[in-house]
């Protein structure tokens, strides 16, 4: 049953992504980091799929079992008090039916938007679109059979796994963009992509929000920042696993040192100024008042 309290987070979430600001979304992977960007201001939480499998040992995928993926959504939903949407890859089922049971399993625990993606495992070849419209189209029929508006933001991988020119991953990712949207998309999700030119064209070429994502370490360029991006129209920004590779890379880093000098600067590095590192973990347990 949804309740009355999502359904107002519900209808707050879409109604960002319409704002004059642009909505940006650091993606968490757990109660302690979602609790922490909630305490740092930001407007609603976006999970991500990577950042989750990995701080349970799983790599990404969907090889992480749907109960676990659950289990540790329910607990952001209850964690914190603005919206919350998940990431649930290519819909954690083999099948429309076995996809729109997971859907509904997510929908229960309080959430309000899905990121979903039209590439299984980053395979070259993207799943047909007229399929992937049925998809968007049936998860968009049971959102209204549930009696509220669930925020899908649809992924479409044409940049990222198409073996064709820019232009040709351009004119693929505008047309299967605007065909989410027919079938029930709330905003269109195209990554990765960081040219100012190419950005602009999508958000004038595609008939919906656009999000773009921010992800420096993925090595193929520097993003605009997050004024140009609103400045070219761009509607969502999102991190994706950034946050949780950086927060990765900073253990190993320290390990490294600790191991290789027997020093300790990188940590005390990450502690300074040790107020802020103080103010940080009470921010993630919810004692940040």
């Amino acid at each position: 049953m949804v309740t009355n309290k999502q359904k107002e987070r519900a209808e707050l979430f879409l109604k960002y992504h319409h704002g004059k600001e642009i909505l940006v979304l650091l993606n968490s992977w757990d109660v302690g980091s979602s609790k922490l960007i909630e305490a740092s201001g930001y407007k609603a939480i976006a999970t991500t799929s990577m950042g989750i499998a990995a701080s349970l040992g799983y790599p990404d995928c969907q090889v992480i079992q749907l109960s676990e993926m659950i289990d540790t959504i329910t607990g952001i939903v209850n964690g914190v008090q603005v919206p919350v949407t998940v990431d649930i890859e290519a819909g954690y089922g083999n099948n429309l039916n076995e996809i729109i049971d997971s859907v509904k399993k997510i929908i229960a625990t309080g959430i309000v938007g899905i990121n979903i993606e039209d590439s299984i495992e980053l395979n070259p070849i993207l799943i047909d679109e007229r399929e992937f419209c049925e998809r968007i189209s049936a998860i968009r029929a049971l959102s209204d059979s549930l009696g509220f508006h669930l925020v899908i933001n649809a992924r479409t991988d044409s940049f990222y796994t198409s073996s064709g020119s820019p232009r040709e991953k351009l004119s693929e990712s505008i047309k299967r963009g605007n065909k989410y949207r027919e079938a029930g998309a709330d905003c269109i999700f195209v990554q990765p992509v960081w040219e100012k030119e190419t950005i602009s064209t999508l958000v004038k070429e595609i008939n919906a929000p656009i999000n773009i994502l921010a992800n420096p370490g993925m090595g193929a360029g520097i993003p605009p920042s997050v004024g140009e991006l609103q400045d070219l129209g761009v509607a969502r920004l999102s991190l994706g696993s950034g946050l949780m590779k950086a927060t990765l890379a900073l253990i190993k880093k320290v390990a490294d040192e600790l191991s290789e000098k027997g020093t300790y600067n990188i940590l005390l590095d990450a502690f300074t100024p040790l107020p802020d590192a103080a103010k940080a973990y009470k921010m993630a347990i919810g004692l940040n008042k």
